[in-house]
């Protein structure tokens, strides 16, 4: 079985790609978020917007098990089957405008094996650069985590209760439509967020786990529509604890002594799903 030090030779790793901001999968996204009125070409797109594209779209023989293409190629042949979109950290440094032309340049910049409470864990960082003619125009580090299924006795480590001073709070109702709907628009095979016999019996979650994304991107789009004259500059996130389908929560924020605004996702049970802050 390949071990660590396989795995880092993926490190330096990158690839280029291009591709035309469309008007298509923010129309769909508007229509899951229930905004209006409709986008049009010139608009500016919503801040995390640049999900939508660059999708990973190769051939249906390329899929592994769980959805996912399969590993190997851009990413590291990580052999521990559970993934997760753990953290992201994303500098907005101008405007993207429905029609332009984007190049993103993706590039592995570390793979790093850590030993958790509930065994051991692998971490990838992928860094990713989106330039409109030339011009920088946002970067993202994500925090990809892959780990071994659970033990049949083992306990999930404990909840971290979510703040309780927000300045404002929305409950939102995931159900399957929705995350079907965002897993659409994102073209996300990702078996965890719509196959309810595999995330069960395959992966050992109780149901269908809501997109870490779709959480991101409601936290702010709950903080636009509470703060509309507002930019955001910097935005990142950290997953903590999965949300299921047909699981309330409440996307909630508050203005913190830096200046910024501090955002979490809470389920009905007061604990923390997603953590996130946003700088301005």
């Amino acid at each position: 079985m390949p071990g660590i030090d396989d795995y880092k030779t993926w490190i330096g790793k990158s690839e280029i790609a291009t591709e035309r901001a469309e008007l298509w999968p923010v129309s769909g996204l508007y229509a899951v978020l229930d905004k209006a009125p409709a986008p049009k070409i010139g608009d500016t797109l919503p801040p995390c917007g640049h999900w939508l594209y660059f999708t990973p779209m190769v051939g249906q023989s390329k899929i592994g098990f769980d959805g996912h293409p399969e590993r190997g190629d851009f990413l590291p042949a990580i052999a521990e089957p559970r993934r997760m979109w753990a953290a992201s950290d994303i500098t907005f440094h101008a405007p993207i405008k429905l029609g332009d032309e984007l190049e993103k340049t993706a590039r592995i910049a570390d793979v790093a094996h850590k030993d958790g409470a509930t065994g051991a864990l692998i971490f990838v960082t992928v860094e990713n650069e989106y330039r409109v003619a030339d011009a920088l125009v946002l970067t993202e580090k994500q925090s990809l985590v892959y780990r071994d299924h659970p033990k049949p006795d083992e306990a999930p480590p404990p909840p971290k209760t979510a703040p309780a001073d927000a300045d404002w709070s929305k409950r939102i109702e995931p159900d399957p439509v929705m995350l079907f709907r965002y897993s659409a628009i994102t073209f996300n095979g990702h078996r965890i967020h719509y196959d309810h016999p595999y995330v069960t019996q395959e992966e050992g979650y109780p149901g269908i786990i809501v997109q870490g994304q779709l959480i991101a991107t409601l936290l702010l789009d709950t903080f636009a529509a509470r703060n509309p004259d507002i930019e955001p500059r910097r935005f990142s996130f950290r997953a903590m604890k999965p949300l299921f389908s047909g699981e309330p929560f409440f996307a909630e924020g508050a203005k913190n002594d830096a200046g910024g605004f501090d955002l979490w996702a809470r389920n009905d049970a007061g604990h923390l799903t997603l953590s996130a802050r946003l700088e301005v």
